[in-house]
């Protein structure tokens, strides 16, 4: 049993938000749906969703952060999520209940981490002109071949 879980507040579309997320992700599913808790899993993380009423509203300071291995799939996520949502910058998006999101690919992590302290500037730099992050794009900067 996991020891930490994500406790997600909703007015009252926790299992609208469930069932949402779990069509994302494989290895996702509802384990218990009650009529105030929804409990799930994504990818095998497990969550806990409450129809708790208007008091409180998600805010970007906590962030679900997917990382993808292919533009394919940043591509894929980024539409699905922000459908009904908003777009955000450098991957950062809201989702139609106003939960935040980064979707991330491996590929933006890896060049972050390059010892070469010019590279990772580059890919930096380039990161914050996008909204949804663009592997290639990522890849001209990190080689300097940026237009």
């Amino acid at each position: 049993m996991q020891k930490i879980k994500p406790f997600l507040w909703f007015n009252d579309q926790a299992k609208e938000a469930a069932t949402f997320y779990v069509s994302l992700f494989k290895n996702s599913k509802i384990t218990s749906d009650g009529d105030m808790v929804v409990a799930f899993e994504l990818d095998g993380q497990e969550f806990l969703a409450l129809n708790g009423g208007p008091q409180f509203d998600f805010t970007p300071a906590v962030s679900l952060y997917i990382t993808c291995e292919t533009q394919a799939e940043v591509d894929d996520l980024w539409t699905k999520l922000t459908d009904g949502g908003e777009p955000g910058r450098c991957g950062w998006l809201k989702d139609r209940f106003g939960l935040s999101w980064q979707v991330i690919p491996t590929a933006l992590s890896d060049m972050l981490q390059d010892e070469d302290d010019a590279k990772s500037e580059r890919v930096m730099q380039a990161m914050f002109q996008m909204s949804k992050i663009e592997i290639d794009k990522l890849k001209a900067a990190y080689d300097h071949a940026v237009s």
